[in-house]
């Protein structure tokens, strides 16, 4: 899903415990599902991007 919305982003899946997922951009945390207690929709995660 993200390739098709910013094809130059490098992706990449660092492993972690406890149910931890949060996406960073340039070191940059945009979301977090530790902070939200839930995985971010689509069109959440494509604003937090924006």
């Amino acid at each position: 899903m993200l390739r098709q919305h910013v094809a130059s982003a490098e992706i990449t899946l660092r492993r972690s415990g406890g149910g931890v997922f949060e996406v960073t951009v340039d070191g940059a945390l945009c979301y977090s599902k530790k902070a939200t207690g839930r995985f971010p929709t689509d069109a959440e995660l494509l604003a937090a991007l924006s």
